[in-house]
């Protein structure tokens, strides 16, 4: 079966040869480009069938990645939507996690790499650009490797507070809260607050 794609880039040159590439993939077809979130959000109620995966740029004007997946995580709540950008800066990329973007990948990824990651996401449910996995680490690991306090920190990880304000829900000291993070990172091999982010999201320690 022919899986759909939805593309929403302000760039109109890169969201047309976007268009084309995902066209030339067999089994693939791109619905529609739409240049902001507010088009999108004007026309995908209106849809008989809603895409497999929708691609989505963060800086747009009217709308932006950000304001769209607030909007379509609380409208549509399984649409599936991967983040196609330049920005790389932590604090959006969690955001964008948090909102329940399924994937974040550089614009700058390899065509093949590219594939790879749509037919994840629509798949099996996460991808991250390899950069941003290879801070990932291991996987799997047992929950009884953490203690309740980890797994609480590891939750609030994924929201969009600091590690100060995380202290502060926690009760605890910044010190304790750096101590948690720092014994994460060990026995994960991760080696940023994303790797974690991610981690918890895709072990079910926090639900999008």
């Amino acid at each position: 079966m022919t899986k759909s794609i939805v593309i929403v880039d302000d760039h109109q040159l890169f969201g047309q040869s976007l268009k084309g590439l995902v066209d030339s993939y067999d089994g693939y077809r791109v619905k529609a480009v739409y240049k902001n979130g507010k088009e999108l959000q004007d026309n995908l109620g209106k849809m008989d069938l809603r895409p497999d995966l929708i691609l989505l740029d963060v800086r747009m004007p009217v709308m932006d990645g950000l304001q769209t997946m607030q909007w379509l995580k609380q409208e549509f709540p399984k649409q599936k939507a991967m983040a196609l950008t330049m920005e790389d800066d932590e604090e959006i990329i969690l955001k964008m996690l948090s909102y329940g973007c399924r994937g974040y990948l550089l614009k700058d990824i390899d065509p093949n790499r590219f594939k790879t990651a749509i037919e994840t996401v629509i798949e099996t449910g996460y991808y991250l650009d390899k950069e941003l996995m290879d801070e990932m680490g291991k996987k799997g690991q047992a929950k009884e490797q953490f203690s309740e306090r980890e797994i609480e920190f590891l939750k609030y990880v994924c929201t969009e507070m600091t590690y100060k304000q995380i202290a502060a829900e926690m009760s605890l000291s910044p010190k304790t809260i750096d101590g948690y993070r720092e014994s994460l990172f060990v026995k994960l091999q991760i080696k940023s607050r994303v790797g974690l982010a991610v981690y918890a999201i895709k072990n079910n320690y926090y639900s999008i």
